[in-house]
């Protein structure tokens, strides 16, 4: 066996395994996107069966609480828009509602990291699997 033989099966060896490192993090992205979607549809199928408790006890005639909903947002910017006058006599200040908008939008997202998933700017929506996020904590301390 002459040196060049030598230099190449070291060079084939070195670009199998490239490829082998290539295939382990293309691997390891697919499991990662199947737990993250494992995770929501437990957290979806947990919500339906709540619902659907909630809505046999209805049926049963047991009253069960019900979480109200909000106000549906209309589509149509033009229909929504107050006119010169309503502005006029508007208040400066947020309405009630509003506030309490802003209030349960933090609600959503406290909700949301506590049941696993990352609210920060640089991992927002995706699976927590380390423990708590210093960027998401601060955030939600805000």
């Amino acid at each position: 066996m002459n040196k060049n033989d030598l230099f190449n099966q070291m060079d084939e060896l070195e670009k199998k395994s490239q490829a082998f490192h290539q295939e382990l993090g293309s691997m390891k992205q697919q499991i990662k996107a199947l737990l993250e979607e494992n995770k929501r549809l437990t957290i979806e199928n947990q919500q339906l069966r709540k619902v659907l408790k909630r809505e046999t006890g209805a049926h049963t005639g047991t009253p069960q609480p019900r979480k109200q909903t909000p106000a549906p947002i209309a589509v149509n910017a033009a229909a929504a828009a107050p006119s010169r006058a309503q502005q006029a006599e508007l208040p400066l200040a947020l309405p009630i509602d509003q506030a309490a908008a802003v209030g349960e939008g933090h609600d959503n997202l406290a909700r949301l990291y506590h049941e696993g998933f990352h609210i920060c700017n640089v991992y927002y929506g995706h699976l927590r699997t380390e423990g708590d996020c210093l960027f998401c904590l601060s955030f939600l301390n805000k």
